[in-house]
């Protein structure tokens, strides 16, 4: 087996154990995939296309590029579109906007990442999707998770699978497994095209800080993002100080 064909298989057999663990796709479901035109959201497109041709279960998918006018981004429409034309998926683009002034006690990538998630409900509606699939992987998870722990003091993160009630919507992750240095390499091998991006609000994310942490516990254990991850199945109660009655 060629290296390109070993690292698609074994990223593949990830998102097929996410699908099943997690109860990620069911029969029937017509899925929304968010294309941000990122490696992540190129990966997720690729990998549920060739996932819809296999005959269980059977589902159906849209693609839809949500386009921030506010924002210096500049998308190769033509690229995103041919991307989703492999797999024979529908390709919606959205133009929206977002004032960052309106809230100021929210940061602008949270005010932004609302807007295009609230586009993306609409749109789900329009063309009859019960479900959102985003392009988070596992890196992505547990960053979230210390974000959470050293910021909110709490022990949470993105789900694999997320009822939204509110809109009648579930959000689904089928990377949460992928290891993000597994999606760069698929990247590279795979070709896909690296888009302009240029956000001036980018820079106040505690992402980065984050990923330095990650790397730090990795050195003291290789062994340590599965871990992390292994920990949020794994609460020991009867250890942890609880709440006072």
């Amino acid at each position: 087996m060629e290296p390109e064909e070993r690292l698609l298989w074994k990223v593949e057999k990830k998102v097929k154990k996410a699908i099943f663990d997690y109860e990620l796709i069911k029969d029937g479901d017509r899925i929304l995939i968010g294309l941000s035109g990122g490696k992540d959201s190129l990966a997720l497109v690729e990998l549920l296309g060739r996932r819809s041709k296999v005959f269980q279960p059977r589902f159906s998918l849209v693609v839809v590029h949500v386009v921030m006018s506010n924002i210096p981004y500049r998308s190769d429409l033509e690229y995103l579109k041919s991307f989703a034309d492999r797999y024979d998926i529908p390709f919606v683009v959205h133009e929206t906007s977002f004032d960052a002034t309106t809230d100021t006690r929210k940061s602008p990538c949270f005010l932004c990442s609302w807007t295009r998630r609230k586009a993306m409900f609409d749109i789900a509606k329009q063309y009859n999707c019960n479900k959102i699939a985003l392009g988070h992987h596992q890196d992505d998870l547990l960053q979230t998770l210390l974000m959470n722990l050293i910021h909110q003091g709490a022990f949470g993160t993105m789900p694999p699978r997320l009822q939204m009630n509110k809109f009648e919507m579930e959000i689904i992750r089928p990377l949460c497994l992928v290891e993000e240095k597994d999606l760069i390499e698929l990247a590279r091998c795979r070709e896909y095209r690296k888009q302009i991006k240029n956000c001036p609000y980018e820079s106040g994310s505690s992402r980065s800080e984050m990923k330095k942490i990650i790397s730090l516990m990795e050195e003291i254990n290789p062994q340590a993002r599965y871990s992390l991850w292994g920990s949020m199945t794994n609460i020991q109660e009867e250890y942890l100080p609880g709440k006072k009655k």
